[in-house]
């Protein structure tokens, strides 16, 4: 009985001292993020025109199974905007002469990354994680403004015919958590997502990838 009660009065201790420490780096925490990308489009018969400013915001979740390790994952609205100079673009009609065009990609996605992220103890005021995993995303919306000899010739042309639904890419990233108080952390961090898989859907064998870096802003509860 002694044994028991010795036990207990150890579990019941620790417990104490955890929700003193309030260690928010257990179990399952979930944030709210919103954060500016500069994306780019690399086309395989064409060049890349520079990046594009975009945002993302929505969900991040950690799912903590030890003291430095989570699965980290979420649910954002991101776009990837980017520029090019490509033969033909996208959209193209039946009657499009083959030269080049001027083109600004503005894609939008439902991205859910599965990540690992890798986390250190607390230095300081700071705990500095890297980030390592696929993001896998969702097309809701592709539009392309076009140019040919600087003359514009499509402003905000649907291409969702022509965009692939599904795009994977990898992510690498990393950044450092700062505690708020005893349950609320923000996070700060650059994430770079570099996607691999093609984009355009138009039957001709057109291959286009786009990526991103993201400037990673969020609260964790």
């Amino acid at each position: 009985m002694k044994r028991y009660l010795t036990l207990f009065l150890l579990l019941l201790t620790g417990q104490l001292f955890a929700q003193e420490a309030g260690s928010p780096y257990y179990g399952f925490r979930l944030g709210l993020t919103a954060h500016p990308t500069l994306g780019w489009v690399k086309p395989e018969v064409g060049k890349t025109e520079g990046i594009a400013l975009g945002f993302a915001y929505g969900l991040m979740a950690d799912f903590n199974f030890a003291d430095n390790y989570s699965f980290a994952t979420g649910l954002t609205i991101t776009t990837i905007n980017g520029k090019s100079t490509e033969l033909g673009y996208m959209a193209n009609t039946v009657n499009a002469e083959p030269v080049d065009h001027e083109l600004r990609y503005r894609l939008q996605y439902i991205e859910v990354p599965l990540t690992l992220k890798l986390k250190t103890n607390k230095i300081g005021d700071l705990r500095w994680y890297g980030q390592f995993g696929l993001s896998n995303d969702f097309n809701i919306g592709a539009k392309q403004d076009v140019k040919r000899a600087g003359e514009k010739i499509a402003d905000g042309k649907n291409i969702s015919d022509y965009t692939r639904f599904y795009r994977a890419g990898l992510i690498v990233g990393g950044g450092a958590e700062y505690d708020l108080d005893n349950r609320t952390s923000l996070a700060i961090g650059l994430t770079f997502n570099n996607g691999f898989t093609n984009i355009a859907k138009n039957g001709d064998g057109k291959k286009v990838k786009n990526s991103y870096i993201g400037l990673n802003i969020g609260v964790f509860f």
